[in-house]
């Protein structure tokens, strides 16, 4: 179903956007890996080019970038290169994201315009420049790591600015799903029950002890090779959480996703903004 089909993932050198990475190319599909990470970080895990190397074991063919996403050129010069490197785009995956759980009054406005450029304007941008490649698709998917539209206070309260940013990427899928329609083009959005074991829950969220009751990338990546093996036109505007996409493919044991295989799916902790 993703043999030679050309996927186009923003920020997927570590954590779940490399989880999903390594997945489709376990398919056989071509991965570009447009990520600022050229480098290694001190704090962080991976760079484009370990993840093509991962990219390449699992099976896929690689294309690593350095993009950031904030700026127009360079995601356009990047596609330029992908299209002429693969023939086309069929698969759109928006996971580059930033995130600052700070109330409003110490949220910095440089920290609230990193998160919006990134979140929903990254996102905006990239969507709206891959499109024409998108349209000449035979099975075009845009997937968005973000979470379902839910306008109660509760998800706003604590960290209205990042809630704000993650939503934009959620109203991209609710608008874009309706304007592409009839063309064929399926946008949908895919966010986990628990919290995932990556990088920003171990130095952001919650160190070791949030990390033990956590699941493992995975289940992002299985989930989203569910959906996009779907046909386009049968399956877009959705906001689809990790869990229910593998129950419906008749997956339900969690078991090997987990952490600590000790605990049960009960100990593990809920997501924000379910």
């Amino acid at each position: 179903m993703l043999k030679n089909k050309t996927v186009f993932i923003t920020g997927g050198s570590r954590g779940i956007g490399l989880a999903i990475a390594v997945r489709l190319a376990q398919e056989g599909a071509n991965i570009v890996i447009a990520a600022k990470t050229a480098e290694p970080h001190p704090k962080l895990p991976g760079t484009i080019h370990t993840a093509a190397a991962e990219i390449e074991a699992a099976g896929g063919r690689a294309l690593p970038l350095q993009v950031d996403i904030r700026d127009e050129e360079a995601v356009q010069a990047a596609i330029n290169e992908v299209v002429g490197t693969f023939g086309g785009i069929d698969i759109l995956i928006n996971n580059a994201s930033a995130i600052s759980l700070t109330p409003t009054l110490q949220t910095d406005m440089k920290r609230y315009d990193l998160m919006h450029h990134i979140n929903t304007r990254g996102t905006f941008l990239t969507s709206k420049l891959c499109l024409p490649h998108l349209l000449k698709s035979e099975n075009p998917h845009v997937l968005n790591l973000s979470p379902p539209l839910n306008m109660e206070t509760r998800w706003f309260a604590p960290h209205v600015a990042y809630t704000m940013a993650k939503f934009g990427m959620s109203m991209c899928v609710l608008g874009m799903a309706g304007e592409f329609k009839k063309q064929g083009v399926a946008f949908n959005a895919l966010w986990p029950r628990t919290t995932i074991a990556t990088a920003a829950v171990q130095n952001l969220l919650g160190g070791d002890q949030l990390m033990r009751r956590s699941r493992m990338p995975e289940i992002m990546a299985d989930a989203a090779y569910h959906i996009l093996s779907r046909p386009s036109r049968e399956c877009t505007g959705n906001f689809f959480v990790d869990e229910e996409v593998l129950k419906a493919e008749g997956i339900t044991d969690f078991g090997k996703y987990r952490v600590d295989t000790n605990l049960s799916d009960e100990d593990l902790m809920p997501d924000f903004f379910l």
